[in-house]
């Protein structure tokens, strides 16, 4: 049997929990899914609460797609010809351009916190997807140490908190693809739970 290290330890199971939803919900706005990936999801459960219906909806989706038609799906709405049907950007929901202030604020944070930017990866660091996986890391220590509840709220406050709410609200009511759908709505019963939770942290 393999020991678990003393950094493992001290994550607790239900926050290794919210760090695997994060990082979930992260791969799936980072990329199309892969073959293997479709067929995890397709087998996913469903249970009673609300991120478990949400993760329901979204296995049924999975059924109905192949990895082609979810690929042209993730091109038409987060790519397209010039820009995709979502610009799933923190600057860009704030304040309707790229590039703009909440985006120097998070690479301050980042700076701060240990995160580094990945090696080949243009894309500014307020998409989405890299947020969703910032949380994964800070709640798993992948950054240094298992960050306190405080540093993740703050973190979440200040970068994902102010517009993701939107943006997966809007992205569940996409009529492009029932797939991408399913996922706004897991995504905004993660952010939901996750305010809802940080609001009666002290």
């Amino acid at each position: 049997m393999s020991q678990m290290t003393s950094q493992e330890l001290s994550i607790a199971p239900e926050d290794t929990d919210r760090a695997v939803l994060y990082g979930f919900v992260g791969r799936l706005l980072q990329a199309a899914p892969t073959d293997a990936e479709i067929v995890a999801i397709r087998a996913l459960a469903a249970d009673d609460t609300p991120v478990g219906q949400a993760i329901g909806r979204l296995a049924e989706a999975a059924r109905a797609e192949s990895t082609e038609s979810l690929r042209r799906a993730y091109h038409d709405l987060f790519i397209g010809l010039g820009r995709g049907e979502f610009v799933p950007y923190a600057s860009y929901y704030l304040t309707g351009f790229l590039h703009e202030k909440p985006l120097a604020d998070l690479r301050a944070s980042m700076a701060a916190l240990g995160i580094e930017r990945a090696e080949g990866v243009s894309e500014p660091e307020d998409h989405i997807a890299a947020l969703m996986q910032m949380m994964e890391g800070l709640i798993l220590g992948e950054f240094g140490e298992p960050s306190t509840l405080s540093e993740q709220k703050a973190f979440f406050q200040g970068h994902i908190g102010s517009w993701a709410a939107h943006f997966f609200k809007d992205l569940a009511a996409t009529q492009t693809n029932a797939f991408y759908a399913a996922v706004g709505v897991l995504g905004g019963v993660l952010v939901e739970v996750e305010e809802e939770a940080f609001g009666m942290a002290q």
